[in-house]
Parts: C-alpha cells; sequence; structure tokens
C-alpha cells in the first residue's frame, strides 16, 4: 500500500476546483444569513451564541475519538476559564478542561499566524491533565505510528503516517504551505478548499503520539475562520460526529492518493451543513434569552433552575430526557411538589408533556 505521503509528488494535491461550485454558492447563502442574525444580537446574546458553539465543539470533537465528557463539566469548565463563573464551577472531570481551554484558545489565537509553537501550545494545553502522554511534544520513537482496528492479530491497518524522524521536516513544510496560502478579501472557494486541504494534510502528518484528530479539526476552524473578515460560528466536529464512519472512510481513501477532489467535495459539503446548522443554534440561543426574558418572575427559585439547566444543555441533548423523578433529584424536593412545578409549567406552555403515567417526559416548548 502506497500512501499520500510517500508519493514522489507529496505534498502536491491535485483536484478539480469546479468540483465544489454548487457548495460554494450553498455556503454563501448560508453564511449570509447567520451574519445577517448576529448583527442584529445584543452583545450578551453575541456571548452566550459563542459559547454554545465552543460547548458543541468540545463535546463533539472528543466523542469522534471516543471520549465523552458531560455538558455540564465542559459548560462548567469553559465558564470557569472566561470568567462567567462566580464562585468557579466543580468540574468532576478534569480532563474536560482540556478540550474547553482548548476551544478558548483556538477562538482567541484565530487571527495569530499559524506556527509550530502555536500548534505544540494547544496539544500542551489539551493534555495538561494527562499522565501518559507529554503535551507539546511531537512523537519520537522508531516504531510506525499506524491507525488500526480489529482484534489483536487480526488488525486492519487504514494508514501508517510519516516515521518521526520525518516530523520536524515535515511539520515545517507544512506550516510554510499554510503561510504562503493566501485567499482574497471574500474568496469564499479558495477558503473553502484551503481548509479542506489544511485538515487532510495535517492529519497525513500525524505529529503528535495522540490527540492529532482534535488538533486537526481545531486547526481547520481556525483556517476558515481566519479566512474571513468577520466572526464565523459553526461547529465542523457537531456535523462530522453525526456520521463519523464516512468521516473515517473519506479520510482514509484521501490519504492514498494526491488526488484530493473526492476528499475537497466531502469536507466542503461539511463546511456547508456545519453552516446551516449554526442558523438553529443562534435561533435557539435566542429563544433562550427571549424566554427567561419573559418568565423569570412568574418561576419559583426550582422551576428557574430545572430550565436554566435544561436550556443549558439545549434541545438535542435534554429533548425526552426530563422526567418527575429527574425534577425532584434536581431539586432536592417531593414528589408531589414536583409534579405540582411541572403540571404548571405545562398550564403555563413552558413545556410539553408526552406519555402517560411513569412514563411522562417533559421537553421545552420553543420554535
Amino acid at each position: 500500500m502506497t500512501y499520500n505521503w510517500q508519493h514522489p509528488n507529496w505534498p502536491h494535491f491535485t483536484y478539480d476546483t469546479t468540483a465544489i461550485d454548487a457548495c460554494v454558492s450553498t455556503f454563501t447563502l448560508a453564511l449570509g444569513e447567520v451574519k445577517g442574525i448576529l448583527d442584529i444580537l445584543q452583545e450578551e446574546e453575541k456571548e452566550e451564541t459563542l459559547l454554545q458553539f465552543m460547548i458543541d465543539e468540545a463535546i463533539k470533537t472528543s466523542e469522534i475519538e471516543g471520549e465523552f465528557y458531560s455538558r455540564q463539566d465542559i459548560l462548567s469548565s469553559i465558564k470557569n476559564k472566561i470568567g462567567l463563573a462566580t464562585p468557579k464551577h466543580l468540574i468532576l472531570d478534569k480532563r474536560a478542561e482540556g478540550i474547553s481551554e482548548l476551544m478558548i484558545e483556538v477562538r482567541s489565537s484565530h487571527d495569530k499566524p499559524l506556527s509550530e509553537i502555536l500548534l505544540q501550545t494547544w496539544h500542551r494545553i489539551l493534555f495538561a491533565q494527562s499522565f501518559r502522554i507529554e503535551g507539546g511534544q511531537y512523537r519520537q520513537g522508531e516504531h510506525p505510528m499506524q491507525i488500526v482496528s480489529g482484534a489483536h492479530g487480526k488488525e486492519t491497518i487504514h494508514y501508517e503516517a510519516p516515521p518521526s524522524i520525518q516530523i520536524h521536516e515535515e511539520m515545517q513544510r507544512f506550516v510554510q504551505w499554510y503561510s504562503q496560502y493566501s485567499i482574497a478579501p471574500l474568496d469564499f472557494k479558495s477558503a473553502l478548499i484551503k481548509t479542506a486541504i489544511c485538515h487532510l494534510y495535517f492529519e497525513s502528518i500525524h505529529p503528535f503520539e495522540d490527540g492529532n484528530g482534535r488538533i486537526g479539526r481545531a486547526l481547520a476552524e481556525k483556517c476558515l475562520a481566519e479566512s474571513f473578515p468577520f466572526p464565523l460560528v459553526l461547529s465542523l466536529s457537531k456535523t462530522i460526529e453525526k456520521d463519523k464512519k464516512v468521516y473515517y472512510s473519506s479520510l482514509k481513501e484521501a490519504q492514498r492518493s494526491l488526488d484530493i477532489t473526492n476528499w475537497i467535495i466531502y469536507f466542503t459539503g461539511i463546511i456547508v451543513e456545519a453552516q446551516q446548522q449554526a442558523k438553529q443554534t443562534i435561533l435557539f440561543t435566542i429563544n433562550k434569552a427571549h424566554f427567561f426574558n419573559q418568565y423569570t418572575s412568574q418561576l419559583n427559585e426550582r422551576q428557574h433552575k430545572v430550565m436554566r439547566k435544561m436550556f443549558d444543555f439545549g434541545l438535542e441533548d435534554f429533548t425526552g430526557s426530563l422526567s418527575a423523578k429527574k425534577y425532584q433529584s434536581m431539586t432536592k424536593t417531593s414528589k408531589a411538589t414536583a409534579t405540582r412545578d411541572l403540571q404548571d409549567l405545562v398550564e403555563k406552555k413552558i413545556l410539553v408533556a408526552t406519555g402517560a403515567g411513569r412514563s411522562v417526559r417533559y421537553n421545552l416548548n420553543v420554535p
């Protein structure tokens, strides 16, 4: 098997730029809609929107790699880092702090020139709580870095990265390529193509012992964000995670050739879908602000606590999961009080009840 980096023309990728013309048009439309909504938001609403995107990206980029953190730990960790939690919230899983801080760092460094030091800093942040991985260090040793699956003795090798001895040279060349790939203002097609190549190129080098996927997806977001003269809000990992098998198979195919037209079509599609989904996330955030403006005075302390938590989790993560028993646990109250509170919320059309008896579940009644 020959991999892309073993080709004599590496890393000179070839591709058909016309293959994504339709995607560029769709992206431009979605981008315009999102920007139009963001432009009319109050500063507090913009901050809340950005917070939701960082939470989504932190959770989903970790889940792609098989690591699962509670949304509450990610939310609390990010709020602690940016000073929104006073006093600071308790974090049960300390590993959540690494990916949370990385999200903040990526957002704050989107306008900084890419460098090996920047990427190594990101890696150091990601693995600050790890006793297994030395953060910020490129992989070393003579053993090949292979992406494998299957039982011991029956492994399937999906990809083998360049040997460790080549990493420094490969990364220097990667950063040089990135820096020299200039994009004219509002050249959306070039921005999408550069982002797709950037992610594939970095993942093909696979410079670190672990965390390459998370760093690579953060790098893709940086690449895309710095190509626009206005803030870009979306979560690539949230879209990728919905069908990560396709993501990995597309990456595998692209790493076996220098003709990456199919990869660019795939990854551009991911960006377009992520931008379309961003609109729904922003609208949900706006609805959250309007909800508390309208109903705060009508809620008791217990109801307010539960509503706040439901909105913090978002529609996708909390839909169908609120029951009377869970309400009791969250508010430390009796069954009778929980039932009365929930019935009141249904009567006020704040919640919608489905099911019957012990199977009753409550969902937020928002558009």
